[in-house]
């Protein structure tokens, strides 16, 4: 059996898109007979301390089923001080670079990119042990984080951030990427670079849809995911207009802007918007089967990003309310999955609303069962994945 390394700085039991996008990538390949390990921090992410079951440990090895996770120390923070959070990324990039060192690696090793410094460090030390670099990039950094305002342009973070982006896509000796962006950035850079698409699917295994549709309640829209500067969710919860709307807007997740979300809903400002705290995927999924629409925001249009969870909930059958822009929005509109609204257009995305609150659930359901179907023919895990391995990918 084939051995394969995935490096991550996100994993389950954490929680967000860039912790399913890795333990799908890791059962698929496990599936596909490969023996997988991962290596990741203890586990701490999104609430910035360590999980219970890490608390006083400096290195943890698990059996998650039947790969093998080792979670290195990690100084956890999402605090505002910029120092602190440097020191934070650097307390697992040290743990990384003395496990990669001293550690027997296989031979092929799959690195997740961004954060840049951990990609940086892995490709440094594995180049130099000669081993088969499978780069998978989810989003392009740093150009996402200048048009977030994360990172000012031309700093010298931003010098020093392009650096590191220029010195993993040139050493590593295959890219995967999240979005044919991503792959025309990377080849804008080094043209002969080996490249592939890899979606972000999901490994849902349903043979029928399993929604349903309440008759008489409201048209019950959701947003699930990490609450943050790049979903923008606590913006659009103050600028939609739910009044006299038959909709209901329910946000679940965790993150920067929890807070804020919750002063607003519990000020009553605005009405007909429900928090509910972040839940593990499959309870989750249990939770949104009663609801109609899932509604995918960004702050602004990232070049390279596609929300994962335009597959992820038009996999399960939901219809999609997309307001990112980009080639997200390309994927919506392409595939009939719902609605657009452009980005940053709340005039536009109210008048959407008003329209969705005048459908009859009838018509949602049949939208439902739709998307689900067009979903299983496009957003298939398994053909991917059967794809990329015989081009000899992994």
């Amino acid at each position: 059996m084939e051995e394969i390394l995935i490096i991550s700085n996100y994993y389950p039991p954490e929680k967000g898109a860039a912790s399913n996008r890795i333990e799908q990538l890791a059962l698929k390949l496990c599936q596909n007979n490969y023996k997988v390990s991962v290596i990741c921090p203890l586990g701490n992410y999104p609430k910035g301390e360590l999980f219970d079951e890490y608390k006083g440990k400096f290195f943890v090895t698990e059996n998650r089923d039947h790969i093998i996770v080792k979670r290195l120390w990690i100084y956890p923070s999402i605090s505002k001080n910029s120092a602190v959070r440097i020191f934070s990324v650097l307390s697992f990039a040290t743990s990384l670079f003395f496990y990669l060192v001293f550690k027997k690696t296989p031979h092929k090793i799959v690195i997740q990119s961004p954060p840049l410094l951990l990609s940086f460090i892995s490709i440094f030390v594995l180049k130099l042990k000669n081993k088969k670099i499978i780069l998978n990039i989810s989003d392009l950094w740093p150009l996402a984080a200048v048009e977030l305002k994360a990172l000012k342009e031309n700093s010298i973070s931003h010098k020093l951030s392009l650096f590191l982006e220029r010195f993993i896509y040139k050493k590593a000796s295959i890219i995967i990427g999240q979005s044919n962006e991503i792959i025309t950035h990377v080849k804008s850079l080094f043209p002969e670079k080996i490249c592939y698409l890899y979606r972000n699917f999901p490994n849902h295994t349903l043979a029928h849809l399993n929604l349903t549709t309440e008759i008489n309640q409201p048209i019950k829209i959701f947003y699930a995911g990490l609450l943050g500067i790049a979903q923008n969710v606590y913006e659009m919860c103050q600028k939609i207009d739910l009044n006299a709307l038959n909709i209901e807007l329910h946000i679940f997740g965790d993150g920067a802007e929890k807070s804020q979300i919750e002063t607003l809903i519990d000020s009553k400002k605005q009405k007909n918007i429900f928090f509910h705290p972040m839940m593990n995927r499959n309870d989750l999924h249990e939770k949104l089967k009663s609801f109609d629409i899932a509604i995918v925001p960004l702050k602004v249009r990232i070049y390279g990003s596609v929300p994962s969870k335009i597959f992820e909930y038009g996999a399960l059958g939901f219809p999609i309310l997309y307001f990112g822009g980009g080639e997200g929005e390309r994927i919506v509109e392409e595939n009939n999955l719902g609605w657009i609204a452009a980005v940053g257009n709340y005039t536009e995305l109210n008048e959407i609303l008003k329209s969705i609150s005048k459908l009859n659930k009838q018509e949602l359901d049949l939208m439902k069962k739709r998307n689900f179907e067009r979903a299983k023919k496009v957003f298939n895990l398994d053909n991917q994945m059967n794809v990329l391995i015989k081009k000899n990918v992994f």
